[in-house]
């Protein structure tokens, strides 16, 4: 399967994942706001989250496919790689089983030491406490349907683990229905956030069940057998330590910002996490989709020896972003007042938090390109085995956000904006080092074409940012309107953007053309192809 093959499977079940997260964030804004309770509830949601994301996603991950992928294709094949994910999966689930337990029992302090400014407010820290231990059993769940989503990857089937997160967001707009039913007249926030934290940990067990059924029609048995630690297992240990923190810098960023976020007045960390959600779009389906299809082909490029291949998988991949990112990091800045107005702001969620909400926006996607890039240059060294040069850049580049963070909250006074841009430059400084390692070593280089590929895609962004900027200052009174205001409004400007940034991104060559040409006539030619009749 091709790069652009793979990477539309896997985005375009993201893009369904993401509309479903974004619904459930509006009906989550409308329904809670921005007070005691959903702060609570997005700490409470932020340990398992965060974790998934660092472990299960980001280093397990890359420390299991590249080995798994490498297993199959020994000389043993089937039988070694079955044998290692067996290994895994036994030693693996009482691994989560004991974190668990563990990070239950030690909640209250654990919650302390990332929100004990929730003290100053009667019950808030309580509720955090009693929530992050309903939320916390999610991270069990989703790790083993990270480990399944490894399987079925490196065997290029990435439609299941795409769908799994589908799962997810259907299971909490239903918690969030059943909250606001058992909520009634009384007004009470808590059994919203309730029902919301069970249905957290209720949808990390419907993805794992659904994974395994997927595992099962794969034609792959797994066995959970008395744990062993096999040389495999040891070695996979070895590389999963240190990817922890040099895969995980943008999550580990989470734990950072928290910590500030919950130091700042009451709402903050609710506004930053619905901030990040516009964020998170086109991260998740960019970066998600790009970094996970392409370890797996890296992986088998490098093991080849095949460095031609490898440069021009990486340089393919790093354009392909860039020709997305770009135009969406300049499309959510000039666009952010709109989308939080139109999306966002009504029911308990208002107008002041809306403006704040936009700001923290604006701050963020400043370092969209380098959230996804540094998705793309990590597999450079995990597929090689090299997890102690992301550890490294990891390091000074969370040094540097936090004293960032420091700097712009407390010294300049900027608050949770503050924040949100000290993220985006410690991201970019991570993303500047990363490439300059793989530059040095001659892993990854930047080539006259693909400088000039970018430069084509800035200019293409210039002009679509001019047309927005003119744009919303004429369709701003609609976005807070009816309806059918913010329909027609929304529609118009996102669509005139997407347009001309595409007819431009053409006209200057933003794009390969031939390539695309060429892609078309393929897909044409297989669509005319006569049915088979065997």
């Amino acid at each position: 399967m091709s790069l652009i093959k793979n990477t539309s499977t896997i985005a375009g079940f993201t893009i369904i994942s993401r509309i479903f997260g974004f619904i459930r964030d509006m009906i989550l804004a409308r329904v809670l706001g921005a007070g005691l309770a959903a702060d609570a509830y997005q700490l409470a949601f932020t340990f398992p989250n965060t974790f998934r994301r660092l472990f299960a996603e980001g280093a397990f991950s890359v420390a299991f496919v590249p080995m798994y992928s490498r297993m199959l294709a020994s000389e043993d094949g089937e039988a070694a790689a079955a044998k290692f994910a067996d290994d895994v999966l036994s030693v693996f689930v009482w691994i989560l089983l004991i974190f668990s337990a563990i990070m239950m029992l030690a909640m209250p302090g654990v919650v302390w030491l990332l929100a004990g400014e929730f003290q100053s407010v009667p019950g808030k820290f309580d509720l955090a406490v009693f929530l992050s231990r309903v939320t916390f059993p999610y991270l069990a769940f989703i790790s083993v349907v990270a480990m399944l989503t490894g399987l079925l990857n490196s065997r290029s089937r990435f439609a299941p683990g795409a769908i799994a997160p589908i799962l997810f967001n259907l299971v909490l707009i239903g918690g969030i229905t059943a909250g606001y039913y058992w909520r009634g007249n009384s007004g009470d926030d808590t059994y919203v956030v309730y029902a919301l934290s069970a249905a957290v940990a209720l949808s990390g067990f419907v993805q794992m069940v659904y994974l395994f059924w997927e595992v099962r029609r794969a034609g792959l048995k797994l066995h959970i057998s008395r744990p062993r630690l096999t040389p495999e297992v040891k070695k996979l240990g070895m590389v999963i330590l240190p990817a922890t923190f040099g895969a995980g810098i943008y999550q580990i960023s989470q734990f950072v910002d928290t910590f500030f976020a919950t130091s700042l007045p009451q709402g903050s960390l609710t506004l930053l996490k619905f901030a990040d959600r516009l964020n998170q779009m086109p991260l998740g389906i960019v970066g998600i989709a790009l970094g996970t299809a392409i370890l797996p082909m890296l992986s088998r490029y490098i093991q080849s020896e095949d460095k031609a291949e490898a440069q021009r998988l990486q340089s393919n991949a790093f354009e392909m972003a860039t020709l997305l990112t770009l135009p969406a990091a300049a499309a959510l800045a000039i666009c952010a007042p709109a989308f939080t107005s139109a999306f966002f702001v009504a029911g308990k969620f208002t107008a002041n938090d809306g403006a704040i909400m936009a700001n923290i926006t604006m701050a963020l996607v400043a370092g969209l390109p380098a959230y996804v890039i540094v998705k793309i240059l990590n597999p450079g060294f995990f597929a090689r085995s090299d997890t102690r040069t992301p550890v490294i850049t990891a390091l000074i580049s969370l040094t540097f956000n936090i004293g960032l963070n420091i700097w712009f909250i407390w010294g300049l006074g900027w608050g949770i904006v503050g924040l949100a841009g000290a993220t985006a430059l410690s991201a970019t400084l991570n993303c500047l080092l990363l490439y300059a390692v793989l530059h040095k070593r001659g892993w990854f280089y930047f080539t006259g074409k693909l400088f000039a590929r970018i430069l084509r895609q800035l200019v293409a962004v210039a002009v679509m940012s001019a047309l927005l900027w003119w744009l919303m200052d004429v369709l701003m009174p609609h976005f807070s309107g009816s309806i059918f205001e913010k329909i027609w409004s929304l529609l118009l400007l996102c669509g005139s953007g997407l347009f001309v940034y595409a007819v431009t991104g053409w006209m200057v060559g933003a794009v390969d053309r031939d390539d695309i040409v060429s892609m078309l006539r393929r897909r044409r030619n297989q669509d005319n192809a006569p049915a088979s009749t065997e």
